[in-house]
């Protein structure tokens, strides 16, 4: 199941190739579980020496995931884009287990360790930084980029809908926006796009509180019809819990389109900016419904927060040629 880390990646790689640079990707296989792999992918990737194979000298290494950016290199950079989260900040909701804790352990160890020897160290937003601060008591320069092809939305007139594409997954908490429609006092629809682990659950939710007028599960959509279900849309929802980055938020602001989002959503919360380019709302269906009638009651509101959004981002200016620049600097 491909997602923003694939996209990350291989863009990256891209716009190293488009600078002249001989690259290679590298990737190494990661299961969640047991343990067991995880330590032992540690423990081969630390002892991996990437400065040169069969006589071929490498310049730089870039690493972006645990635990591949273990490996050594005289002039590694890393990017992180997420920790092994299931022992950092989602460790409290996790079944209480002594071989995840004992995991905890080796892993914060390893992080710690590996990230502090790199000749510089980067996080995808300001949140990772953190989370890295927070839990390894190490600073990370937090480096922004541009979601993929995102010189290709555009923004139309709205539809009166709102919009959330994403992997229908329990962290990106589609639960909240179905859920919401059960208090919406406007006609506004909703219509959610993608697949994952959570689709039954969310197709009885919805018949369950009988909102099958109301709320659509769309599938999977082409980058193309996404474009287009962003630039119609009123608004879109974007409210994870405590999400690394996120496209979505940047896709929807440069459809011109207001944003709304969570308290707790971490990402997001680097660039929606409440009542100005969308909402804040907390993770609460009651308040997420008076956001999106907030913007079906007064659509000039909705478009004058989208238009700020539009201009937030062009002003940020992200784009590869400086996210390369950056990291071999």
């Amino acid at each position: 199941m491909r997602g923003g880390a694939e996209y990350h990646i291989e863009n990256l790689t891209k716009a190293l190739i488009s600078a002249g640079h001989s690259v290679e990707l590298v990737r190494f296989p990661f299961k969640f579980s047991p343990e067991s792999f995880i330590e032992s992918q540690m423990d081969y990737c630390e002892n991996l020496d990437f400065n040169g194979f069969n006589g071929i000298s490498i310049d730089r290494v870039i690493s972006l995931q645990f635990p591949a950016y273990g490996v050594r290199h005289d002039a590694h950079r890393v990017w992180v884009m997420h920790q092994h989260r299931a022992v950092y900040d989602l460790f409290d909701s996790q079944p209480e287990s002594k071989k995840l804790l004992s995991l905890q352990e080796k892993v914060t160890r390893y992080d710690t360790k590996v990230l502090g020897r790199a000749e510089k160290l980067f996080a995808n937003s300001q949140n990772v930084a953190d989370r890295l601060h927070r839990y390894n008591g190490l600073d990370a320069e937090p480096l922004y980029h541009p979601p993929p092809n995102s010189e290709s939305f555009y923004t139309e007139d709205s539809w009166g809908y709102i919009f959330y594409p994403s992997r229908l997954e329990t962290l990106k908490r589609q639960q909240l926006l179905i859920e919401s429609a059960c208090y919406l006092k406007s006609d506004a629809k909703i219509l959610i796009a993608g697949e994952g682990g959570q689709l039954e659950v969310y197709k009885k939710l919805i018949e369950t509180l009988g909102l099958g007028d109301r709320v659509r599960l769309i599938g999977r959509v082409s980058e193309s019809e996404k474009r287009t279900l962003y630039a119609r849309s009123l608004g879109v929802f974007f409210g994870p819990y405590d999400e690394d980055y996120g496209y979505i938020s940047l896709e929807a602001m440069l459809s011109g389109k207001p944003v709304i989002t969570c308290t707790d959503s971490g990402g997001p919360l680097e660039f929606v900016r409440d009542s100005d380019t969308g909402f804040v709302c907390a993770p609460d269906p009651h308040e997420i419904a008076e956001a999106i009638d907030k913007l079906y009651s007064n659509p000039s509101k909705a478009r004058d927060m989208g238009q700020a959004g539009c201009e937030q981002i062009a002003a940020m200016d992200l784009n590869w040629s400086r996210v390369v620049e950056t990291l071999l600097k």
